[in-house]
């Protein structure tokens, strides 16, 4: 087996969202519709669920559990001061090394807070493995293409100033990608998908105080620490776009249960798909020349 990526400093993901805690109100407006996007899914079920596990919601989705009925939310987060301020019985967690028991929560909820985990493939076996028979998963993660509009800004502006291009902004999962994830960890009825999140700013700065309330600042292990040259950000921050959509990749999967539907044996379909379609069967030879 060979070792997961080390694309992120996870050290300092916790301290910037430790930091971040004392200002994560201010990302409200951001954070709250995203939330809600996802946790629209819930009320397309008829399941009940009674022990939620809310993971990194920064105090927008453990309310919106309890709102939806649910009586036993808890908040994991990296941070223990954001776990402090998230709504739910606190936990200061990771999500790589996941501190509960099997099958503890009938339903788990990360709203935009897997990006930063290097092993997502691992942390999505054991959150798979933390729901009960017939839990719901249910997780959120910007996408790729998510502020591309100042990547490709700081790029052009990083390659004029000083001749070459540093990792500014996270590399982000594709939609594609992310169904297979959930099947290889266990998750019955897969399904992945992508919604947009309308933002706009008045000034660049709008959207780096916004990234720094939200505990979001660069992490990239390969990132460049040296002081950037007093034009950079200038310059890139002339050409960024002020208004732009946030792709929200939405991933929900099942703990696996004897209830749950299951898919039809090969051939033993009944009917036939072109009576259906209304068209002609045409029969192709098993080796073509």
């Amino acid at each position: 087996m060979t070792a997961p990526p080390d694309i992120f400093d996870r050290r300092l993901v916790a301290l910037r969202r430790e930091r971040a805690a004392t200002r994560v109100r201010e990302v409200e407006a951001i954070l709250a519709p995203a939330a809600e996007l996802l946790l629209d899914r819930l009320d397309d079920t008829t399941r009940r669920f009674s022990r939620a596990l809310d993971l990194g919601g920064r105090g927008v989705v453990a309310p919106r559990l309890r709102a939806r009925g649910i009586p036993f939310v808890v908040s994991m987060d990296l941070a223990p001061r954001m776990a402090a301020g998230a709504g739910g019985l606190p936990v200061a967690g990771d999500e790589e090394w996941l501190p509960f028991g099997e099958g503890a929560f009938d339903l788990i909820v990360a709203s935009l807070s897997l990006h930063w985990v290097n092993d997502l493939p691992g942390a999505l076996i054991q959150l798979r493995r933390s729901l009960a028979p017939d839990g719901l998963f249910l997780a959120s993660l910007p996408g790729f293409g998510t502020l591309q509009g100042l990547r490709e800004s700081l790029a052009a502006a990083e390659s004029e100033t000083r001749g070459g291009v540093s990792p500014r902004i996270s590399p982000f999962p594709e939609l594609r990608d992310l169904a297979g994830l959930l099947q290889r960890a266990g998750f019955a009825l897969p399904v992945a998908d992508q919604d947009r999140l309308p933002l706009a700013y008045r000034s660049p700065m709008g959207l780096v105080a916004d990234l720094r309330a939200a505990g979001e600042g660069n992490a990239i292990r390969a990132r460049d620490l040296a002081t950037p040259p007093r034009a950079l950000f200038p310059r890139a921050f002339a050409a960024m776009p002020l208004a732009f959509d946030l792709p929200v990749l939405v991933m929900t999967g099942w703990a696996p249960h004897e209830s749950q539907q299951k898919p039809a044996r090969p051939g033993s379909a009944d009917a036939r798909l072109a009576d259906a379609l209304g068209t002609r069967e045409v029969r192709l030879p098993r080796h073509p020349p």
